[in-house]
């Protein structure tokens, strides 16, 4: 039997309003497929420091985000590029920005 679960969009919502709620800010930069998106997660503190994010699958089933860019860069257009070369693969996926700090203990919190 199939477990129910979430759709994209509400994953999405609820953790903007979990940054919002913790003093965050948060966007939608990309809408991708509302009901099953893969969701991948641009974090900035204070619009530096970018890391991406994105719910891996696992053998558990548990919800596992990890880091997909945690390589340290100034250099923004890395990024863009990574980002564009993930969307001609996956153009359903949504692409949201969190600038809060932490914000990898607030998507853990979020689960799956």
């Amino acid at each position: 039997m199939i477990e129910p679960r979430l759709s994209a969009e509400m994953k999405v919502k609820t953790l903007l309003r979990l940054v919002n709620q913790n003093g965050g800010f948060g966007v939608v930069l990309k809408k991708g497929d509302r009901i099953s998106g893969s969701i991948l997660i641009q974090c900035v503190e204070k619009g530096e420091n970018p890391r991406l994010l994105e719910n891996m699958p696992s053998l558990d089933g548990e919800p596992n985000w990890q880091q997909i860019w945690p390589q340290a860069t100034d250099n923004n257009k890395k990024i863009s590029d990574y980002v564009a070369q993930r969307f001609r693969f996956d153009p359903d996926m949504w692409l949201i920005e969190l600038d809060i700090p932490d914000a990898e203990r607030l998507i853990a919190q979020m689960g799956q």
